[in-house]
């Protein structure tokens, strides 16, 4: 069992991934520090309520840069575009969400 103390470091933690993945609208290489972290604190919140936080912030990583890939290739056939925005508005609706689920101690259901 873990104690409160800890988990709410590593609620403070993911918070903070919240917050990388956010400002890499603005400075993209946050979000890779916000994925690296994932991985490497992956196995401390397993079997928590954080858990599925990670497993949410993971995907919404990968996803977004599937389709920033196929946005950026298709960009030129103009439906790249229409990808990018929508990938765009997915990516923050996913940060928000999850943030708003995090800040009252809900985990992310799927």
């Amino acid at each position: 069992m873990m104690d409160d103390e800890r988990l709410q470091s590593l609620k403070s933690l993911t918070q903070v991934v919240y917050v990388l993945y956010a400002l890499s609208y603005f400075a993209g290489i946050t979000a890779i520090v916000g994925i690296i972290i994932n991985y490497v604190k992956k196995d401390e919140v397993a079997g928590t309520w954080l858990e599925s936080h990670f497993r949410w912030q993971i995907r919404t990583f990968w996803f977004g840069m599937l389709w920033a890939v196929i946005g950026g290739a298709t960009f030129f056939f103009l439906i790249g575009m229409f990808i990018l925005a929508a990938n765009f508005i997915w990516i923050i609706y996913r940060i928000v969400k999850g943030w708003l689920n995090l800040n009252e101690n809900k985990p992310m259901t799927f």
